[in-house]
């Protein structure tokens, strides 16, 4: 390997370990809990050397989020576009959804639940970026809903109120039982039977 791409490849793996400590510490203190000085003390680098591959404390918070969306497109949706259209794959999106706020490999739970709660009131990029990942996500659900004869506005509130309910039960309360309690209420939602 030569030395140019032997660099780029290291500058990728230390880019690729700040963003995954920077998520990490997000999921527990929040995206404003991240900062240049807290990451080059836990990462043993320098703050010029954080910043330097991200520009702006922004930049960081946008890499963080962007890593746990690529991580629940794999863990979530993807899995689930496999079902045929409607209540199949509803179910199945709505199953990996619970499974994968029991396990979102952070320490502080899922991190996107955390950040529509942080930045619901502000104004910005992260705020602009976090509403459109949930507009995303309503989007899905109800182009699926709309293959199903059922009251899509009112079985989309419903199911996107499960989510944070499943979220808070499993880091508040220590309801390991969350999951499987959400997936019994969103069948009942889609008139699924069990």
């Amino acid at each position: 390997m030569s030395l140019m791409r032997r660099s780029a490849v290291d500058a990728q793996h230390t880019r690729d370990t700040i963003i995954a400590k920077a998520a990490a510490i997000a999921s527990v203190d929040g995206l404003e809990g991240v900062t240049i000085g807290r990451l080059a003390a836990d990462l043993a680098m320098s703050k010029s050397g954080v910043l330097g591959h991200f520009g702006t404390k922004e930049g960081l918070q946008l890499a963080a989020i962007d890593r746990v969306i690529a991580d629940f497109r794999a863990k979530v949706v993807e899995p689930a576009l496999t079902r045929d259209r409607g209540l199949p794959r509803l179910t199945a999106l709505c199953d990996h959804w619970f499974d994968y706020l029991a396990d979102t490999g952070l320490p502080g739970g899922c991190l996107l639940t955390a950040a529509a709660v942080e930045f619901d009131t502000r104004t910005g990029e992260v705020h602009d970026t976090v509403a459109e990942l949930w507009n995303d996500w309503r989007r899905l659900l109800r182009a699926e809903l709309k293959h199903t004869g059922l009251d899509v506005d009112q079985c989309l509130f419903e199911l996107m109120a499960l989510g944070p309910a499943v979220n808070q039960a499993i880091q508040l309360h220590g309801d390991r039982k969350a999951p499987e309690r959400a997936k019994r209420a969103a069948r009942t939602v889609l008139l699924v039977k069990a």
